[in-house]
């Protein structure tokens, strides 16, 4: 529906841990969410600023209601773009003529209950060409993107109540599913959920804990100027669970539909229900829920941690067992909600599918979990839609390239057999992934695909020779052994010098910072903040950086060395049957994405490099 684009039918903000990342990397790439959130935050913190700068991770409270509105605008007023409110139905495909199409790859039988692995042959390939809505109207596409959200044949259930239909009661897409397994895809089913939303009047919010947002505002977009965001910020509430209410969730637990077996998808181990970390942690005897407002236009709160499928009466009783709840009123009842999605296995890294040209597939669709997600993927599916129809190569982001790089290539290389959500863990460069340098890692790619201004890219490029020129100046300034530099030392608890040291060395010291070293610094430059933050990690962390760029440059050769689309698995003799099974399956573009698919060990590597040099 037009008035849900950009809807937030969770959690009311947008960011935190990795997910800050992601936003960042869409904004150096030109997208849009990082602009709307900086406009429309109520609250704005910087979440693990105690560790390193590498897991820092920018999360912002969204009035959910002015999100939607400022994001609608924005594509409202986009040249050459036409929104159409309608139900789509049903796939529009033709065959497609190719002589490499000898592919094997993964089908949905009949009954859509089982996988089998069979030869595509010329007849098999296909390729878009537009849209049917229910109505029965056409609209004809070289290229199409599927970002079906979770209202794919939903369905919401809270105790014995199930209604079909998407989140916040809106009208979900019962006819779709059909039309795919009809062409061969795989669909799986899959499960989330959402907290009762409170009447704020009904709290009492001195028995909770106040969490107040950060000063100063540090914006999502890196056009943001960070001196007009500055503004007063509304409180967010940390409170917690007890015995009392994990004896009651216990007790009712036979009425959950997520443990009586009504609920058939799976969900998310990332993000479980309250009734899911009661049963499975019964060690806890509490978990935090932090409290959240929706929004400046509305009393209604937000419980993070607090999702559930509890049936209505036995959430009443849950929540007014929690200090601060015990008058609470429910405004909204939590409820799980269950979707179709495809199997992701099924698209290339483009994330184009395999088996239909022109035709994408992006956010939860493809088994993600998140907003944020969602929006990386459909950055790079539109990207690469437009650019097959210009006849260009598609825009791949590598695991090195961004925490989008890192999701996208775990989605088409892995079984997601759950919603994924992106987390730090997952990228194995995060030191060179950091949040606050999205745009020198991506302006440039952003600019390539026409998202980018000229004079944005330019001023990209002006930084980065800025922060290259003051890490070197840093490196070859010395400062003597002499009075003024020993007091700075003594006074920061350090060691003091005998001899001439550079500014750097001083800079690496645990007691020490790019900042702090100023005051000893005569010739210090005038720098924006986010310049001299650069400059600081660079330096502290130099030697970390260079032993990643070293596995990135490993990783490369890997990334490097294709396998043919038509590449026979069965001439491999010394390839064990599960990695022979796991590499006829997902068609792996290279080595390094054999090396990934799970079944397949490095032995198995070994030996396709053999005979891939032969």
């Amino acid at each position: 529906a037009v008035d849900s684009i950009a809807l937030m039918p969770c959690n009311p903000n947008i960011g935190g841990s990795s997910k800050g990342h992601i936003v960042k990397e869409v904004d150096a790439l030109g997208g849009e969410m990082g602009k709307c959130i900086d406009k429309t935050f109520i609250q704005s913190k910087m979440l693990n600023k105690s560790k390193g700068p590498a897991v820092h991770s920018l999360r912002a409270q969204a009035d959910k209601q002015n999100y939607t509105r400022e994001m609608r605008r924005t594509l409202e007023n986009q040249e050459n773009l036409t929104i159409r409110q309608a139900e789509v139905a049903e796939l529009i495909v033709e065959s497609k003529e190719d002589e490499n199409s000898l592919n094997e790859v993964k089908v949905a039988n009949a009954t859509n209950t089982a996988e089998t692995t069979k030869k595509i042959s010329k007849t098999n390939i296909k390729k878009i060409i537009g849209v049917k809505t229910v109505s029965g109207a056409c609209y004809f596409a070289k290229t199409v993107v599927l970002a079906t959200g979770v209202y794919l044949n939903a369905r919401c259930l809270y105790g014995d109540v199930i209604e079909h239909t998407g989140p916040n009661g809106l009208k979900a897409a019962n006819h779709l599913t059909e039309s795919l397994i009809k062409e061969g895809i795989v669909v799986k089913r899959f499960k989330t959920g959402t907290p009762a939303r409170i009447d704020k009047r009904s709290l009492d919010f001195s028995k909770m804990e106040e969490q107040l947002g950060d000063v100063p505002i540090v914006p999502f977009s890196f056009s943001t100027d960070p001196e007009k965001i500055q503004k007063e910020q509304v409180s967010c509430y940390l409170t917690y669970t007890n015995e009392k209410t994990h004896d009651i969730i216990r007790k009712n637990i036979d009425r959950s539909p997520l443990f009586s077996g009504v609920i058939e998808g799976t969900g998310p181990r990332y993000c479980p229900s309250i009734e899911d970390k009661v049963m499975k942690f019964p060690e806890k005897d509490r978990h935090q829920i932090f409290v959240e407002p929706e929004g400046l236009y509305t009393n209604e709160m937000y419980l993070s941690g607090m999702s559930s499928s509890l049936p209505e009466d036995v959430q009443h009783e849950i929540y007014r067992t929690m200090a601060g709840f015990e008058n609470a009123v429910i405004v909204r009842n939590a409820y799980a909600i269950e979707y179709d999605l495809i199997d992701a296995t099924m698209l290339k890294p483009s994330l184009e599918f395999k088996m239909i040209e022109g035709l994408f597939g992006a956010g939860q669709i493809n088994g993600s979990s998140g907003y944020e997600e969602a929006a990386g993927q459909g950055l790079m599916a539109g990207i690469n839609a437009a650019r097959l129809m210009q006849k260009k190569e598609p825009i791949i982001l590598k695991r090195s390239d961004g925490y989008i790089g890192v999701l996208i290539d775990d989605l088409v290389t892995k079984d997601t057999n759950e919603p994924y959500r992106m987390m730090t863990s997952r990228a194995e460069y995060r030191l060179l992934l950091r949040q606050d340098n999205a745009d020198l890692r991506l302006t440039e790619i952003g600019f390539e695909v026409g998202l980018v201004s000229k004079e944005r890219l330019e001023y990209v490029k002006k930084k980065r020779e800025t922060i290259k020129n003051e890490v070197e100046r840093i490196k070859n300034t010395y400062v003597g052994a002499n009075e003024k530099t020993n007091s700075f030392l003594k006074k920061h608890g350090t060691t003091e010098i005998l001899s001439g040291v550079t500014l750097a060395d001083l800079c690496k010291r645990p007691e020490l910072s790019y900042e702090l070293v100023k005051e000893i610094d005569e010739k210090r430059p005038e720098l924006s903040k986010e310049i001299e933050e650069q400059v600081g990690i660079e330096i502290k962390y130099e030697g970390y950086i260079a032993r990643e760029m070293q596995q990135v440059e490993s990783f490369k050769k890997m990334e490097n060395k294709k396998i043919p689309i038509d590449f026979d698995y069965d001439q491999v003799k010394n390839l064990r049957i599960e990695a022979r099974q796991k590499l006829k399956k997902f068609r792996p573009e290279n080595i390094g994405m054999a090396s990934r698919i799970s079944g397949v060990n490095p032995a198995d590597i070994s030996v396709l490099l053999v005979y891939l040099k032969k």
